[in-house]
């Protein structure tokens, strides 16, 4: 079974497991997500469903009459966030359904993916781990990348070549995170652990496709 929720987190705390060990924990809000569409492969080529998501519990304030008139169709109010997750042919899911946390009571394990924090243009010390030069006065080589150049041929930069620009705010998933508890009158889950980004980051939240099976 496939199942997938867009959520966001709200930070990490730590709570006491039924052993009484000291379990750190990142609380998710995830849903209720309404599905807004639902696309089959006699119509659409494949099958997937679209669900949607308000971070703020509420409504977008600004919603043009596309993102209106498209959540109307499935019955509910605009969504300011939108997903679409591909499905196996045969699924039960029909629009207007809203999936919550609830869905998720039985799952031990899941799969996070979120954006990690932006850290803006970086050198390559703190980019790439570079040692530096010499932190002696008189050097005149600190924190810089060297030469980057190459001779006349190519005379070019080779791509992926570690220099300084943009760090950070990149989507990572992290597998496998056990699921301490549900909370479904909250839109709360507890997961095991920690994962990228900022409090109030918007992530999706879906069964673990690489479950190892604990025995």
């Amino acid at each position: 079974m496939k199942l997938e929720l867009l959520g966001k987190k709200l930070g990490m705390s730590q709570v006491y497991d039924e052993n009484n060990n000291l379990v750190p924990v990142t609380i998710i809000e995830a849903g209720p997500c309404p599905v807004l569409q639902v696309k089959t492969d006699e119509k659409d080529g494949y099958s997937a469903i679209q669900i949607g998501y308000n971070p703020n519990g509420k409504s977008p304030n600004k919603s043009n009459a596309c993102r209106k008139g498209h959540a109307k169709s499935a019955g509910v109010d605009a969504q300011q966030i939108s997903k679409e997750v591909r499905l196996d042919s045969g699924h039960d899911f029909e629009k207007g359904r809203i999936l919550s946390v609830e869905d998720f009571k039985d799952i031990k394990v899941v799969d996070v993916v979120s954006k990690t924090k932006g850290k803006g243009f970086q050198g390559v010390v703190k980019r790439w781990n570079f040692a530096g030069g010499p932190a002696s006065h008189g050097s005149m080589f600190h924190r810089r990348g060297g030469s980057y150049g190459l001779c006349q041929w190519p005379g070019r930069i080779f791509k992926n070549k570690k220099m300084p620009g943009h760090m950070g705010d990149v989507s990572r998933t992290t597998q496998n995170l056990d699921v301490i508890k549900v909370m479904p009158d909250k839109n709360l889950l507890l997961v095991k652990g920690s994962i990228p980004g900022h409090k109030g980051s918007i992530l999706s939240l879906r069964i673990a496709k690489k479950a190892k099976i604990k025995g």
